[in-house]
C-alpha cells in the first residue's frame, strides 16, 4: 500500500525500465526534487490545484509566436542558470546569455549595411565589429543572427498590425574580413509581455517586468561553437535589475553619439547617429 513516506520511491522505481540512462537520471531528480518541496512546505491541496491552472494556462498562452513557458523559465531565473552551467567558454570568448521568449521567427536574410528597422521612429544608429576566433583570426563566411524591439519596446510578433514581419532582424553574413555592419534604431529598455500568466506572477510577486535596452545576437562559424548573447546599451534603465537575470559586465557596450562626416559616408547614414562598435568571439572547437 502506498503511503506518503513510500511514494517517492515507488515512483522512481516505476522508472526501472527506462532505457535512456540519462532520461531516467533527469525523471528521478525531478520526482525526488518535486516531493520533497511538496513536504518541506506542506503544499496544501488548493495550492497544488491552483499551481496545475497556471501550468494549464501557461500553455494556453503559447502560440507559433509567443512562448510562455519559456517567459516563465525566464524570470524564475532558470533560463539564465541553464545557460551558466552550459556556458563555460574559454577565456576572452563572447559570454552568452539567454535566448528570451521572441526568437520564433526566421530572420530575413539581408545584405551588409541593411536597415532592419523598417518602421522608424526610434533614434537611428549603426551596429559594426567583426566575428573573430578566440586568437583573434577573422571568421568570413560567418553568420549572424539579429533581433530587436522596435523603438517602442515591441517585437514585430507582438504588434504585426503595426510593424511589418521581420522588423528588428536580419542574418547577415560577414565578409573577407570578418566583419558585420548593419543599420537600426537605439533599442530602449521595455516590458516583457505581462497580460498573461507570467505577468499576473510577476504583480502577485511585486516585480517589475521590465528588461534593459538591448540587441539579441547569435553567431555562428564553421568549426567553432556558436554563441547566444546581447549587447546591452551601456547606462540604460534596469541594468541592475533586469527581469529575467540575463545581464553580465562584459555584454554591455556604449552606443556612442558620432557626427563624423566620414562614418555617416561609410554606413549610409545621416549625422548625428549613434555607432557600437565590438567584435564577437567564438571558441573553437576541439
Amino acid at each position: 500500500m502506498t503511503t506518503h513516506v513510500t511514494v517517492t520511491d515507488e515512483a522512481v522505481a516505476s522508472l526501472n525500465g527506462t532505457a535512456d540512462p540519462r532520461l531516467r537520471e533527469l525523471l528521478t531528480g525531478l520526482i525526488q526534487h518535486l516531493h520533497a518541496f511538496a513536504r518541506e512546505t506542506r503544499l496544501t491541496q488548493a495550492e497544488w490545484e491552483r499551481a496545475i491552472g497556471f501550468l494549464t494556462e501557461t500553455g494556453q498562452t503559447c502560440t507559433d509566436t509567443r512562448q510562455e513557458f519559456i517567459l516563465l523559465s525566464d524570470v524564475l531565473g532558470l533560463s539564465m542558470l541553464v545557460e551558466t552551467i552550459n556556458g563555460d567558454r574559454a577565456a576572452g570568448s563572447t559570454e552568452s546569455t539567454v535566448l528570451g521568449p521572441f526568437h520564433m521567427t526566421e530572420s530575413p536574410g539581408r545584405e551588409l549595411g541593411a536597415n532592419i528597422d523598417l518602421v522608424g521612429g526610434g533614434e537611428p544608429c549603426v551596429v559594426s565589429g567583426r566575428i573573430v576566433s578566440g586568437d583573434g583570426t577573422p571568421l568570413p563566411g560567418a553568420v549572424l543572427d539579429v533581433w530587436q524591439a522596435d523603438g517602442n519596446g515591441f517585437y514585430d510578433v507582438q504588434r504585426p498590425d503595426v510593424q511589418p514581419p521581420g522588423n528588428g532582424r536580419g542574418l547577415f553574413t560577414t565578409d573577407a574580413e570578418g566583419r558585420f555592419w548593419f543599420r537600426t534604431c537605439v533599442p530602449s529598455p521595455y516590458p516583457i509581455p505581462t497580460d498573461g500568466p507570467v505577468g499576473e506572477l510577476l504583480k502577485a510577486t511585486g516585480r517589475h517586468p521590465y528588461r534593459p535596452a538591448h540587441i539579441h545576437f547569435i553567431a555562428s562559424a564553421d568549426g567553432h561553437t556558436p554563441v547566444t548573447t546581447h549587447i546591452f546599451v551601456a547606462g540604460s534603465d534596469y541594468l541592475d535589475s533586469d527581469a529575467v537575470f540575463a545581464v553580465k559586465e562584459s555584454l554591455v557596450e556604449d552606443f556612442t553619439v558620432t557626427d563624423d562626416p566620414s562614418l555617416a559616408r561609410e554606413f549610409g547614414i545621416e549625422n548625428p547617429f549613434r555607432h557600437a562598435r565590438f567584435d564577437l568571439v567564438l571558441e573553437q572547437r576541439s
